[in-house]
């Protein structure tokens, strides 16, 4: 007996939905992430779904098919805060959270503040999920993700974060970890956000990928005060082993990223373009290995003024053989254009690599003509 056309249409939408989901698979640090699986996908259409269904207990493939605008939906504040960097209209003011202006800026004039409190915190995302735009209708505006608390195994993929108070610092994070473990954030935009574009406190965030990413650091308001974002990428946390590699950080001024805190950073195969002040901070814990990486009009690759951590960044092809034994490939070199490089040779940190699942490694001559074509959401 021939099959009907109603069960025809139902066989081809049963395996197409279950088809719809992450594309493709970690590498690095967060190799073997699976998020929500095989979950049937979810597809949140208000604001409440989304939170309710990132905020459970149950493995979830949650797809994104339109924008969710958080903007108001949580009141606005008017308040008192500081300006450290000036009052001109290009500059970021300063919320007073937790006293930060009474306490670290107590010579800063007072100016009155108004934000939306909706950015300040972001959506908590709980362990086994995937979050997955689809094509480019994933657009959370007005308030990131918050994967904390002990929460594992998430992927957020192909996905925009926007407009987060970008006048104010301490106007919200787009995407925030802590105490967390097996985290993949690929394919996705971050732009307009009030603080960090990605920040992983002080607790362990552990296994990391962050990968084919878009940092986008032009705004109207900068702590520069001159629309290059300052705050952009914050590793800090406690023997974190973070993979980035393929991201494309753009217009930024520095911390991009500020490393420290005891984390293990492997930055392979991105491009950093138009910077107005540095693009790493190096701090005390800070274990750096920079290869086949594209500088190009990025002001100083490595803030010199405080470095206290240790930094490997591939300098020649005789130092760069000393990775294949424990990354199993040899380095490759960095390129520079219109850029203050720095040549960091120290490779007493490379032990933590064996063992590990290390990201592969193409030639920075590939990294200029792809990233910017292949990073963010949209992309896949």
């Amino acid at each position: 007996m021939r099959p009907t056309l109603l069960a025809c249409l139902a066989s081809a939408f049963a395996g197409y939905a279950y088809a719809v989901g992450v594309t493709g698979a970690a590498e690095g640090f967060a190799k073997g992430v699976t998020g929500g699986g095989s979950a049937t996908p979810v597809y949140p259409t208000t604001n409440a779904e989304l939170v309710s269904y990132l905020g459970d207990s149950s493995a979830r493939v949650i797809i994104l098919t339109k924008t969710f605008d958080f903007r108001g939906t949580e009141g606005t504040v008017s308040a008192t805060g500081c300006a450290p960097w000036g009052t001109g209209s290009a500059c970021q003011t300063a919320i007073n959270k937790d006293n930060w202006c009474t306490n670290y800026q107590p010579n800063a004039a007072t100016v009155a503040v108004s934000y939306d409190q909706a950015g300040l915190l972001g959506i908590t995302v709980k362990s086994n999920k995937s979050l997955v735009g689809q094509g480019s209708s994933g657009v959370i505006i007005g308030k990131g993700l918050r994967i904390v608390s002990g929460a594992t195994n998430v992927i957020i993929q192909n996905v925009m974060i926007t407009n987060l108070n970008p006048k104010y610092v301490w106007g919200g994070d787009a995407i925030t970890l802590d105490n967390t473990d097996l985290v993949w954030i690929d394919h996705v935009t971050t732009s307009l956000v009030g603080r960090q574009h990605i920040v992983l406190g002080n607790n362990p965030s552990n296994r990391v990928t962050i990968s084919n990413s878009f940092i986008d650091g032009r705004t109207s308001w900068s702590a520069t005060c001159d629309g290059y974002h300052y705050w952009n990428l914050y590793f800090t946390g406690s023997n974190d082993l973070v993979t980035f590699k393929g991201n494309y950080i753009l217009h930024t001024s520095g911390r991009a990223p500020k490393v420290g805190g005891n984390t293990l950073l492997h930055a392979v195969n991105n491009y950093w373009y138009q910077s107005s002040g540095h693009d790493f901070e190096v701090d005390s814990g800070a274990k750096v290995l920079l290869e086949g990486n594209v500088f190009q009009n990025a002001g100083l690759e490595v803030d010199t003024s405080s470095i206290s951590g240790l930094i490997f960044t591939s300098p020649t092809s005789a130092s760069n053989a000393a990775c294949s034994s424990y990354l199993g490939h040899t380095c490759q070199l960095n390129a520079y254009g219109s850029t203050t490089s720095y040549t960091g040779t120290d490779t007493s940190f490379f032990q933590y690599f064996s063992g590990k699942n290390v990201a592969s490694a193409a030639t920075a001559s590939s990294v200029q003509s792809t990233v910017p074509n292949t990073a963010g959401y949209g992309k896949i």
